[in-house]
């Protein structure tokens, strides 16, 4: 999702609505941008936080289950077969086949859950960090990859976009 300009339009229009109304649940676009500029500037990767939490002045991320740093290389390495090949998975006969499927089916079953600080600015939003397609098919969610990895010039490109009429 984050080389946003090579996904189809019609790609293109479920990742903005998909994120808008995360944006919106959060409490607006500005909001939002100011959550995911945190997350860019925090050191360590704020995923790999020992409580599965991450706050700021304005909300809260949290998750149900801590996520180590050695899934998080194995994950951002991944994503750049992702971009690739439009699987998170490699082939089955692929020397990394096994890591990465280890990393899918530990963060599976997490569930990330974002909150506003102030319930006035929306009831917050929930989402997991994968899409499984099917057997041989897992993407990243594009509201995770848009959270924790892509650029926030990239998630602005995204909640801006507008659909060729």
């Amino acid at each position: 999702m984050c080389d946003f300009n090579t996904l189809s339009e019609e790609d293109k229009l479920l990742h903005h609505e998909k994120l808008l109304a995360c944006a919106n649940n959060f409490g607006g676009l500005n909001f939002f941008l100011q959550l995911l500029e945190a997350i860019r500037e925090t050191k360590p990767h704020p995923i790999t936080s020992g409580n599965s939490t991450f706050d700021i002045e304005l909300g809260t991320i949290s998750w149900n289950k801590v996520i180590f740093n050695d899934k998080l290389q194995q994950l951002l390495k991944a994503r750049v077969h992702e971009s690739k090949q439009d699987n998170l998975l490699p082939d089955k006969d692929a020397k990394n086949y096994k890591k990465i499927l280890n990393v899918v089916r530990t963060l599976k079953p997490i569930v990330f859950q974002v909150k506003p600080a102030n319930k006035e600015d929306g009831q917050g939003f929930f989402f997991q960090p994968f899409d499984i397609i099917d057997d041989t098919t897992t993407k990243l969610n594009p509201v995770f990859d848009a959270l924790f990895f892509c650029s926030v010039d990239t998630v602005k490109k995204v909640l801006t976009y507008k659909p060729k009429a």
